[in-house]
C-alpha cells in the first residue's frame, strides 16, 4: 500500500529481524502500541519497526506522527506475523521500539538498520 512509507527492503527486513530478535533476548525492545507509545514519552531513543498489515490502519496510524515529533527513525515491514515472529512470540505484533540499549549489545546490527534507514529516506 501507498500509506506504508518507507516500506523496508528484503535484505532490510532481514537485518530488521535479526535486530529485533536480538533486542527481544536482551530485553531491550518494547513491543505492542501502548507500551512503545509509554516509552517514546519518557523519552526513550531507539528505531521504531511498524508491521504495514494492520487493521484497521486507524489503531497505528498516530506512531508515524508521533516518532517524527519525537526524532525517532521509523520504517514498515511487510507483516506483522513475521514481526512477532522475530520477537519470539507467537503472537503478531503490529509495532515494535528497539531501545539504543540494544545498540550497546549489538552495535554492528542496529547501525547497518540505521544506515539502511537512511537510504529509505526517513525523515528523523
Amino acid at each position: 500500500r501507498a500509506v506504508f512509507t518507507p516500506m523496508a527492503g528484503d535484505k532490510l527486513c532481514k537485518k530488521i529481524f535479526k535486530l529485533v530478535s536480538k533486542a527481544t533476548k536482551a530485553k531491550t525492545a518494547r513491543r505492542g502500541i501502548k507500551e512503545v507509545v509509554k516509552a517514546i514519552r519518557k523519552s526513550q531513543k531507539g528505531i521504531c519497526i511498524i508491521a504495514g498489515n494492520v487493521s484497521p490502519i486507524d489503531v497505528i496510524s498516530h506512531i508515524p506522527v508521533f516518532c517524527e515529533t519525537h526524532e525517532i527513525p521509523y520504517c514498515y515491514v511487510p507483516s506483522k506475523e513475521l514481526l512477532g515472529a522475530a520477537a519470539n512470540t507467537k503472537r503478531p505484533t503490529s509495532v515494535i521500539l528497539v531501545t539504543e540499549k540494544a545498540a550497546a549489545d549489538s552495535k554492528e546490527e542496529y547501525a547497518e538498520v540505521m544506515k539502511g534507514l537512511t537510504g529509505l529516506k526517513v525523515t528523523f
